[in-house]
């Protein structure tokens, strides 16, 4: 997530005026009187572990006489049944069903008193706790953990926590009794069960609840099994659940959510694609910054979801089922879309966000960490203050020692329980920097000399990534890095990695970028990014698929804006065009906007192909960003996180439009490189396979004018291919190598109209659009437009 942006707007009143920011927050935000309060839950009926003795591990010792004995407490439920209320056990943390009830744990070093409260799910939805159960510290807690074993039949209930002590923001402690906390470990959260639809009174932080389990909750999954693809062999997508079939076109029957891309995976494998990569669909809330958009008609919501408030849970909204069986359902719809997606050997991977919280700044709203921990979760100053690397208002903590293992608990849930294949994470440089309060004594148990290090630093050896890199479950999954911060850490290239991880390659976007559009000096680092940036990855001991290529993504222009729009045009976000990168390395090819002249819509769509031909030819893995594959606008906006609207919907009818030629391009391409043994190499490429050209063979140009790049390539599968780009705004005629026996013969050249820009067997007239180059072709001669890339193959001359 590259978060740029001014404040785009107050949430609501229940958040007590927290600004949502993506660029301009100091490291440490401002101070504010922050009062206790909120929103009055009704109570039903409160039951006590009454403290008469001591209680040592669920047993009641009379003190005058020195007997021990059992004790439970016998709670009546109408309606719902009966319920034992025992000590219960601090691990493992959160709701645990088991045979006979549900054991309930969390984490609170600060917490004086804790309570657990459960709920039906029309209590929930009147803001009314069913029960409540306070926690004696002397039984129901061990450590820092808090812990109560109810044994009973709880079926269709929920639960939160409310946790009292000091209240202090300059201290950075923020408990209070009043509110109702989400538990960081809950698997499913219940608060609104509608997207875009404000909850009891308006509200747009309604209470929220945890699920409570039953052990009884199965799911089938065939046999499902883990497809350990290669990662030199992936074509990654990264995509939006709600986005890719909310639109009408998609003629889905649940659209928008996890059955609706469960819908289309046949278009993966049409398409080419053998991993998605689903941006934020751990819950969060869309209606964070709710309000009018005076400019569009709607409501401006969080619609990419880079602000989690739960990281077990599925998004519920993205379900069909919505809360439903207490959210159980929509986890089996997620389990059936990653069910279904091995059946046609695609992997799913997931865009996490461990960089920040919803909770925001100190004058955002306590929901779940903040009022379990605050001082553990966050980064807090000393004086209170959240750090702000994330530029989103606050920054977990992650490489506090329970902040690391929630992390890693987490993320070995979505690995074991949900089958997914890997993570991307989101602004991942967070990751690596120290914890609040570092000392090498807390972080690795004993002193280490020359420890100066302070909260924020960089670390040469992060405890966290070294317990992900080196987890016997979470090392043989994907983990990709968004390798840099809000706060100015950037490290692509240098991400710990522990030779496991692969990082979303920014040089490779911005290089290919400058280069295709003409830009001089690039021709040297533009050849690095087609060997898989070595320059970057080779030294640090990682090979040439540790690097994600990618020209577009979620943030920034699509690829057909890339080409259409030389300035960003995001009024529509309600932040008078401030939000948003500036810096965007784009080109409008001669005119400004979607309306242009014919030679300039020409040369748009030669340099769209262009872009991906350079993606689908560069060692690496390639990533595509949803609808690019057919040219999807948002009209110049860079920065769409707020629309849940066309902006950002996959268009079917456009994908389907017989004028929709870059589609047919871009399938051809993918499979094409799937064909290719030397495309997805597991290693850089050496002299004995590939031989870089300028206008003549053997002769390349390396200097800073230079807008040409040829190389020759050894291909086990297709013999050689010979692979140019003439980015200059004019044209050349290329000596080709010379291969006694053999022709060359045009397979791709982006200058061409559809369908001849791509040669298949199918392409009328194919033998006639070869001939016309035969003259060039048997004098090892090819000519080429200006902007234009070309493939050609080595066939015997007949």
């Amino acid at each position: 997530m590259e978060l740029t942006g001014a404040v785009s707007g107050s949430i609501g009143a229940s958040n007590q005026g927290l600004l949502w920011s993506k660029w301009r927050i100091p490291l440490l935000g401002s101070r504010s009187n922050h009062k206790r309060g909120g929103v009055s839950v009704g109570v039903g009926r409160s039951v006590g572990l009454m403290r008469a003795s001591r209680r040592i591990a669920g047993l009641v010792v009379n003190a005058s006489a020195g007997e021990a004995e059992t004790e439970t407490l016998v709670v009546e439920r109408p309606g719902v049944g009966d319920f034992k209320v025992l000590a219960g056990r601090p691990l493992p943390f959160g709701a645990t069903a088991c045979e006979d009830g549900v054991n309930f744990s969390i984490y609170s070093g600060g917490a004086e008193v804790a309570t657990l409260c459960l709920f039906t799910l029309s209590d929930l939805k009147e803001n009314r706790i069913t029960e409540q159960i306070s926690l004696d510290p002397v039984v129901n807690k061990t450590g820092d953990v808090w812990h109560v074993f109810l044994q009973g039949e709880f079926k269709d209930l929920l639960y939160g926590y409310k946790f009292d002590g000091k209240f202090c923001p300059e201290e950075g402690h923020y408990y209070d009794d009043s509110r109702i906390i989400l538990d960081p470990y809950a698997k499913a959260v219940m608060s609104r069960e509608d997207y875009g639809v404000l909850g009891l009174g308006g509200e747009n932080w309604p209470q929220m609840a945890g699920m409570v389990p039953v052990s009884d909750d199965e799911f089938d999954w065939e046999g499902d099994l883990p497809l350990h693809l290669p990662q030199k062999d992936l074509v990654i997508y990264e995509m939006h659940v709600r986005g890719f079939t909310k639109h009408d076109s998609s003629k889905a029957d649940f659209p928008g959510t996890y059955v609706g891309v469960t819908e289309k995976l046949d278009y993966f494998k049409e398409l080419g694609i053998n991993c998605i990569e689903l941006m934020p669909c751990q819950e969060f809330n869309e209606m964070e910054y709710f309000g009018h958009n005076i400019i569009m008609e709607g409501n401006k919501v969080n619609f990419w979801g880079y602000s989690t408030v739960n990281y077990f849970s599925p998004m519920i909204r993205y379900s069909s089922a919505g809360m439903s069986n207490c959210g159980r359902d929509a986890i089996n719809e997620f389990k059936t879309l990653v069910r279904e997606a091995h059946k046609r050997g695609i992997e799913v991977v997931l865009d996490v966000v461990f960089n920040h919280t919803a909770e925001g700044n100190e004058n955002g709203p306590i929901l779940s960490f903040r009022g379990a921990d605050n001082r553990t979760y966050y980064m807090v100053a000393p004086k209170g203050e959240f750090y702000n690397y994330s530029g989103c208002g606050n920054t977990l903590n992650c490489n506090h020692p329970v902040v690391r293992q929630f992390i890693v608990d987490c993320l070995r849930y979505w690995v074991i329980e949900m089958h997914v294949d890997g993570f991307r994470f989101d602004l991942a440089s967070i990751l690596t920097r120290s914890s609040s309060l570092w000392d090498s004594i807390n972080v690795y148990g004993k002193p280490k000399e020359g420890d100066m290090l302070s909260t924020g630093s960089p670390l040469g050896n992060p405890p966290l990534i070294d317990m992900i890199s080196n987890d016997p479950i979470l090392r043989d999954v994907k983990l990709i890095a968004e390798a840099w911060d809000a706060g100015g850490l950037y490290q692509v290239g240098q991400f710990p990695h522990w030779t496991v991880w692969s990082e979303w390659n920014g040089q490779y976007r911005d290089i290919v970028r400058q280069f295709i559009k003409g830009t001089n000096g690039f021709s040297g680092a533009f050849a690095q990014c087609l060997c898989g940036s070595p320059n970057l990855y080779q030294g640090g001991g990682r090979k040439p698929w540790n690097s994600i290529n990618f020209i577009c993504a979620h943030d920034g222009f699509t690829l057909a804006d890339l080409v259409t729009f030389n300035n960003k045009y995001n009024l529509s976000n309600g932040e008078d065009n401030r939000d948003g990168e500036n810096h965007n390395l784009s080109w409008n090819c001669g005119e400004e906007g979607e309306f242009a002249g014919i030679s300039v819509r020409r040369l748009r769509r030669r340099q769209m192909r262009n872009f991906f031909l350079c993606l689908m030819v560069s060692q690496g893995v390639p990533m595509i960003y949803m609808g690019d594959e057919y040219g999807h606008s948002k009209g110049g906006n860079n920065n769409t996180y707020c629309h849940d609207n066309y902006l950002n919907y996959f268009r079917w009818d456009r994908k389907e439009d017989s004028s929709s030629d870059f589609y047919r391009f871009c399938r051809l391409m993918t499979k094409f490189r799937s064909e290719c043994e030397s495309l997805g190499l597991a290693d850089f490429p050496t002299g004995d396979r590939l031989q870089w050209h300028g206008h003549h063979p053997g002769a390349p140009d390396w200097s800073k004018t230079s807008r040409f790049v040829a190389f020759s390539m050894m291909d086990s599968v297709k013999q050689e291919l010979y692979i140019a780009f003439n980015t200059s705004h004019l044209p050349v005629t290329v000596s080709l190598p010379e291969r006694p026996g053999y022709i060359w013969e045009p397979l791709v050249d982006t200058s061409k109209p559809s369908p001849y820009d791509f040669l298949t067997d199918d392409v009328p007239d194919k033998p006639t659009a070869i001939k016309q180059y035969a003259g060039f072709l048997h004098s090892n001669f090819y000519p080429m437009l200006s902007y234009s890339s070309i493939i050609l193959i080595l066939r015997p001359d007949a």
